[in-house]
């Protein structure tokens, strides 16, 4: 395991930044610390002889002051690296989840479906707040350790050759020490990142399936499933602790032993003089700060473990291309590849219809497609297929998250001075199969993140069959809400931007799975008005109702096989 990895350099400035304010405070402190022996050592030296002599030498006030002013400076530059440091880990954990976040939108929905969302969660969430004792406590003391080190040792050298000799000597024992203990503890580490891991992915699965369990009376027995869970947790961290608290004792053993040596080859050399007593001084203060550093870097090391881990797991994450490679492949020749993005920064030459040519998604169990199909504004686009078909895939790679091979033209739409620079996201509105609702009012959540226009509003909620108080408070995930109003507040979301954006293509996703019949064929009507309007309109769906207003319908088949049924005419 590294004490420092590079990777975590490469992707944070902030990161670098700590680092070197980390190396200067710690020269600063390493400098006040050699004044400090001096000082000390001069203090000795002077007061001895005035006692010899009976009177106050002139230069222990100044002696005194230096001593004084090295004390302080010592504290502040401590200080100073204990603030630098929390404030490096707080942006650090900022920049580390942005860009994680950054990269998982940007490898879409396919990326995040081979991997737990919970262990996801729980890596960006208390798997990075770790990273407070590794910058907080770790890497100072590594930059310190590293600057410090052989700073004392030139000064120990300075003062006394022989010790110097001695301390360089005997130094190595810590540092195996700290391997020997390392590689004990880097097992119990990673199983406790795991144990962490399995309690958020237990808790998260809990709270996201509680509606359900209460309904069968199986939510009490969660409860056992979470202690269990936690006391393994529990235990995991006293083990981490106890090691911790052994290696701690071991790097202070070995520290003693070295400490001892020293001081007792210069009482020796001190009795027989052939060592002055400010050189002796000097030496006995600066023998031990010479061994703190690496002493203390071992023990923060061991504190700082889930740091190390959880930046290891993040930046593991930055680093799988896998997914997002693949993207750019094209083995096939046939049709160029559109990457997995969730938006098209460049500018397009859209058309007014959405034109599918040879689209073709695959998937570890099967391809779908190709499908080639163009739709003029005003026609509804049925995907109709079993569940698992494809379906929610389809509407995925139209909508520019999914890799797929093959082309999507979306339409351009009218009213904009120049549709050309619209981007792909700004031309589409899309509802997904799981409403997504978010703690505020009916308002808030259908106007999501632009400032509610309640009359249009009103209008949406209306279409979509729903006569709530668009003040009516909503809990997270819809609680407040039945399964059927959250799902028609979410069509009423597509149809209010859909309206206020004129966005030419819409998609949903099963937008009527919760709904019984009156409430779905007020659903289907609004989505037939939206279209007689002049927008493309794609339905995922296995409802028969939606399905036989369709213009187009497209069955996905077991094979993944395509095929597509013109219903009726529909006017360009």
């Amino acid at each position: 395991m590294k004490p420092l990895d590079p990777r975590l350099l490469r992707l944070s400035r902030t990161a670098r930044g700590a680092v070197a304010a980390s190396a200067a405070t710690g020269l600063v402190r390493t400098l006040a610390t050699v004044a400090i022996a001096w000082g000390i050592a001069t203090a000795v030296t002077l007061g001895v002889d005035g006692v010899r002599d009976r009177v106050v030498p002139a230069a222990l006030t100044p002696t005194l002051a230096l001593l004084c002013a090295a004390f302080v400076v010592r504290a502040v530059a401590a200080w100073a690296t204990d603030d630098l440091a929390a404030r490096a880990g707080a942006r650090v954990k900022s920049e580390l989840r942005a860009t994680v976040l950054a990269r998982a939108a940007e490898r879409g929905p396919a990326w995040l479906q081979g991997r737990s969302s919970a262990a996801f969660a729980t890596t960006l969430g208390p798997g990075l707040d770790a990273l407070d004792a590794y910058f907080g406590r770790f890497l100072p003391q590594l930059a310190l350790t590293a600057v410090a080190t052989p700073v004392l040792l030139l000064a120990i050298g300075a003062g006394d050759l022989t010790s110097a000799v001695v301390i360089v000597l005997a130094m190595p024992v810590i540092p195996v020490f700290m391997v020997l203990i390392g590689l004990a503890t880097q097992s119990l580490q990673r199983r406790q990142a795991d144990a962490l891991a399995r309690l958020g992915s237990a808790f998260t699965e809990a709270v996201e399936g509680l509606a359900t369990l209460k309904v069968f009376g199986r939510a009490r027995r969660q409860v056992g499933r979470i202690g269990d869970v936690t006391d393994e947790y529990r235990r995991g961290t006293l083990g981490v602790l106890r090691l911790s608290f052994v290696s701690g004792f071991a790097l202070e053993l070995a520290a003693s032993l070295s400490v001892a040596l020293v001081a007792v080859s210069i009482g020796v050399r001190l009795v027989d003089g052939s060592l002055g007593l400010g050189a002796a001084m000097f030496v006995l203060v600066l023998a031990p700060e010479a061994f703190a550093p690496i002493r203390q870097v071992g023990a923060d090391f061991h504190a700082a473990q889930d740091g190390v881990e959880a930046s290891a797991a993040v930046l593991d994450v930055l680093d799988d291309r896998a997914g997002h490679d693949r993207a750019g492949d094209d083995p096939a020749g046939d049709h160029r590849v559109v990457p997995c993005a969730p938006d098209h920064d460049g500018p397009t030459d859209p058309g007014t219809a959405l034109v599918l040519d040879g689209l073709t998604v695959t998937r570890p169990d099967t391809v779908i497609g190709p499908l080639d199909l163009r739709a003029a504004p005003g026609t509804v686009v049925a995907l109709a297929g079993p569940s698992g078909s494809g379906k929610s895939s389809l509407v995925a790679a139209i909508r520019g998250v999914l890799p797929h091979d093959g082309t999507v033209t979306v339409p351009s739409g009218t009213g904009w001075a120049d549709p050309a620079t619209r981007s792909v996201a700004e031309r589409t509105t899309w509802a997904d199969q799981r409403p997504r609702l978010v703690r505020g009012t009916v308002a808030e959540n259908v106007a999501l993140h632009s400032r509610p226009d309640t009359a249009d509003v009103r209008r949406a909620l209306g279409e979509a069959g729903l006569g709530l108080d668009p003040g009516l408070p909503v809990g997270p995930g819809g609680a407040g809400l039945s399964g059927g109003q959250a799902q028609r507040v979410a069509v009423a979301r597509a149809l209010y931007r859909a309206r206020r954006e004129r966005t030419p293509l819409v998609l949903l996703d099963e937008p009527t799975s919760a709904l019984d019949a009156e409430a779905e064929q007020t659903v289907v009507r609004a989505l037939r008005a939206l279209a007689d309007d002049g927008a493309v309109v794609v339905v995922a769906s296995h409802r028969p109702a939606v399905l036989a207003a369709a213009d187009v319908r497209v069955d996905l088949h077991a094979n993944g096989a395509t095929t597509v049924t013109a219903r009726r005419a529909v006017r360009a």
